[in-house]
Formats: structure tokens, sequence, C-alpha cells
């Protein structure tokens, strides 16, 4: 297994390049690329950058169960070292809820800070995450079998719920704005989300935290590379399929935005797939030489995710545009190539940050 000081590549590498990509969100990049190719038919590239409306499944809709199922897998990983240093579960449980807790003070700390003003809102990643998180611990020392069959009755409670509760107003399972999960929101938060998101969402999405446990418990096991690499691709197969299986026959429409269970499967097996893909060439082919680029924002994901949410939008943009809109224009760049590079210098600037904190040893951990 190759490592950077102790750490397995695979992981760190996968979490360094979601924290990347979401870094430059933050920055308008895509935005200012679609401005650049609309009409064009690299658009159509561009457009992988940007969430599916509703129904279907683009390349960045991955974005945030990779980020789940990372977490599930790092979070294995930790537990099984804690534990051979003589940790049991309930040593480390106060910790995890510690953890959790953190993880929804800076969800709603995010929040609040792009309202103006204190707000109870759950959609944010992290809000998500400090659930899943609970979810997959409690489970974390059960069988495989146990864990798998678990996850599936997640997806099963969750198809019923948006099936039969019939609600009304909220009886559409698969409609926006009228589904059980809107509903949920009007409960948990006395508000919904103008773009169709859930906050129930943690309920489906804890498998993406599960299985990433369990791919964790994988890769630090005493199998063979190639017994590894054989039930990642199989996994990563088969949860595809049927994903899409359920989605093509029309039992269940692939949506993100309230997580249905042919979604969780497909992008679940989308990301051990991609997994698989990096293991193979990383771990197993030690074609590492360029990893460290995407390792030192990884080992400081939280940090530089909280960073940019916070004061990318509201400061970091329009402070570092302040000096480079009239340096690029001054060069007779139009106008939308100059935005264009000045998200590319803040995405950088972001980088270097991260690359600092890592040379100086400096990690933010809660």
């Amino acid at each position: 297994m190759n490592t950077l000081n102790g750490r397995l590549l695979t992981l760190d590498v996968m979490r360094g390049i979601i924290m990347i990509l979401l870094a430059a969100e933050s920055t308008a990049l895509y935005v200012n690329m679609h401005q650049l190719t609309e009409g064009h038919w690299l658009d159509v590239i561009v457009q992988q950058f940007f969430h599916h409306p509703w129904h279907g499944l683009r390349a960045w809709d991955l974005v945030q169960p990779a980020f789940m199922f990372m977490a599930g897998a790092a979070m294995y990983i930790a537990f099984s070292r804690k534990k051979e240093k003589g940790q049991s579960w309930m040593k480390q449980w106060p910790h995890i809820l510690k953890r959790c807790a953190w993880l929804l003070f800076w969800a709603l700390a995010i929040y609040s800070v792009l309202s103006g003003k204190p707000v109870w809102e759950l959609w944010n990643v992290l809000a998500q995450l400090s659930v899943t998180t609970l979810i997959a611990f409690l489970i974390i020392e059960r069988s495989v079998k146990f864990q798998l069959i678990f996850s599936l009755v997640l997806l099963l409670i969750t198809e019923l719920l948006y099936r039969y509760t019939n609600i009304p107003g909220y009886d559409q399972p698969f409609t926006q704005h009228q589904n059980f999960g809107t509903w949920m929101d009007l409960v948990l938060m006395g508000k919904t989300n103008s773009d169709g998101w859930v906050a129930f969402n943690f309920i489906p999405t804890a498998a993406h935290t599960i299985w990433g446990c369990l791919v964790g418990k994988l890769l630090i096991s005493q199998q063979t590379a190639n017994e590894k690499m054989k039930w990642l691709l199989i996994a990563g197969a088969v949860a595809t399929v049927v994903g899409y299986g359920l989605d093509l026959t029309g039992i269940s429409p692939i949506i993100k935005r309230i997580c249905t269970s042919s979604f969780v499967l497909a992008s679940g097996g989308l990301v051990i797939l991609l997994t698989a893909a990096c293991y193979r060439v990383i771990d197993i082919g030690g074609r590492n030489r360029y990893a460290w680029i995407a390792v030192v924002v990884g080992m400081n994901s939280l940090f530089i995710y909280i960073l940019f949410e916070i004061m990318g939008w509201t400061w970091i943009n329009k402070s570092v545009a302040v000096f480079t809109m009239p340096l690029f224009t001054a060069v007779n760049l139009p106008e939308v190539w100059a935005q264009l590079f000045t998200s590319l210098v803040i995405l950088v600037g972001y980088w270097l940050l991260c690359w600092w904190l890592y040379k100086k040893k400096i990690f933010f951990k809660i």
C-alpha cells in the first residue's frame, strides 16, 4: 500500500480533487466558462460542472456523494487505527459526537454568514454529513452483510415515505416542491429550498457514507491488491447498473435533489468505480509523482471548504477582482476572459494557502 506520511494516498488524492473542484466553483470559474462557451459545442462539456436541474445525472452530481463516501472511508480507517491502540467503539463515540456537532455548527455558520443573520437550514453538505456520520458509525463494527442490508433498508424507507405518505400538497413523489422531502423541510425548518433540495437527503445518502466505511475497510484489509480491485469493480458495476436500471425502467427516476434510490445507487457505484481507478493508478501502479498537488488540499479539506464557503462569494472574489480586473483589461483582454483569469488566480491562491499549511505541518481537524 503506497502511503504518504502513513496515509492511504488514494483517499487523500480523491478528497483533494473534490475540494479543488468545489473551490473552483466558489470562484465562479464554471459560470465564467459557461459565458465563454454558451452556444458552442464545448458548453456541453461545461454543463457537466453544474447540477442537473432535476431528472438526470451530470458529473457535478457526483461531487457530494464522493464527499460523503470519502468521509466514510476515512472514518473507518481512523476508527481501525484507534482500535488497534486499544480505543474501543465506546471510547471513540464521544469524539464522533463532538465531530458531528462541529460539522453541524459550521454548516449553520456558513448559512448564517451568507444570510447576514442566524438561520436554521440543513441543506449544506456539512449538515448532511453530521447525520450520515452518526448513522454510519453506529453500525461500523457490524458485518459487511449487515451494513449493506441496512443501507438498502434506508433507501427502501425513503422510497416508501415518498410514495405512500400521501400528504395533501406533497403527495407527488418525484415532482419538485410537491414531495415528502419538501414537506419534511417545513417540519424541520419551517421553510423550503427554492432549488428543490431537501434536508431529508441525509437518510438515503447515509448509504454513501456506509459504503465508504466498507471500502475503507477493504482497502486496509489483508486481501491482495487484485482481490481489492475485483471487489471494487464488482460493487461499483452492480450499483451503477441497478441505479440506471431503476431509472430506465421508470421504477425510480434519477433525481439528485431528493436523493432517490436510483440516484444513490448510480452515483455511489460510479464513485466506487472512480475509487478503483485511482487505487489502481496510485496505490497499485505507484504513479503518484504528482499526487501531492491534490494531497496538500485533501489534508486540509474542511478548512479550505469553510474558508471559500464563508468568505469566497462575500469577500475574497470581490477583493481579488479589484486588482485583477483592471490589470487584465489594461492588456485588452475582453471582460469575460478577465473574469475567467480572475477565477483562476483565486483558485491558485487557495491552493498556495493549502500548500503553505502543508509545508508548515498545520492541519485543521475536528
